[in-house]
């Protein structure tokens, strides 16, 4: 029987070397001088040297240990702006809608009705009904904003273990259904295209528009695509 020590001090409870099971993440964006910057390559972040020098060897770039106070205090700046990933199947990306203060969670809710606290789960949230104004929203501060996670293995190196991808992207947002009915059409594990993409274009007032968006493409059954050796992933 295990000792349930933590069950009453939660905070108290340790964290280890990875405390969700994951052995990195992946980031499409860093933060300079407090202000968010997109990134046109995949930087990952590992607490794990190992890890750190295979990212290296698949995706170029070199491992750099920062002064960062988390686990993941290894960074590696990559070369590459697509990956070939594995997802487990549709539950491989969970999404949800929250705006923080700090470190407080505020506001957290499905876009339709709240996810928290449990005094409030199922309450309409009151978020507006038009994406429009949703983005306005968030981008005031005033409501919530997507928070997209997709746990993933390299393709290329499939044992190195879970990945995570952390997101608040609106595009994505707009398009998980799509992956998601993609993903139910595989029967198990899936190979998926993880990239970076440049978005260029001129509005009709003239105004040139640029940057850098994630994009998750799902290409075939992960059975499909090891049984096939001759083919490159």
């Amino acid at each position: 029987m295990a000792i349930r020590i933590f069950e009453t001090d939660p905070d108290a409870k340790p964290k280890g070397t990875f405390s969700d099971d994951t052995v990195g993440r992946f980031h499409s964006g860093r933060s300079v001088n407090g202000i968010p910057e997109a990134l046109a390559e995949w930087k990952v972040t590992t607490g794990d040297p190992e890890v750190a020098a295979a990212i290296s060897h698949l995706m170029g770039g070199q491992p750099n240990e920062t002064d960062s106070t988390s686990e993941n205090f290894i960074e590696v700046q990559t070369d590459a702006k697509r990956v070939k990933v594995v997802l487990s199947g549709p539950d491989a990306i969970s999404s949800d809608m929250k705006l923080w203060n700090g470190n407080v969670l505020i506001h957290h809710c499905d876009g339709v009705e709240f996810l928290s606290p449990d005094q409030d789960r199922g309450k309409a949230c009151g978020c507006p009904s038009l994406m429009e104004d949703r983005k306005a929203a968030a981008k005031s501060k005033r409501g919530p904003a997507p928070s997209i996670s997709v746990l993933m293995r390299l393709a290329e190196d499939y044992d190195l273990g879970l990945f995570r991808f952390q997101t608040g992207s609106w595009k994505l947002a707009e398009v998980l259904h799509e992956i998601g009915n993609a993903l139910d059409k595989v029967d198990g594990e899936a190979l998926v295209e993880l990239s970076i993409e440049l978005v260029e274009y001129t509005t009709k007032k003239g105004r040139d528009v640029s940057y850098y968006k994630p994009v998750v493409k799902v290409l075939k059954s992960w059975n499909d695509a090891i049984a096939e050796p001759s083919k490159s992933l």
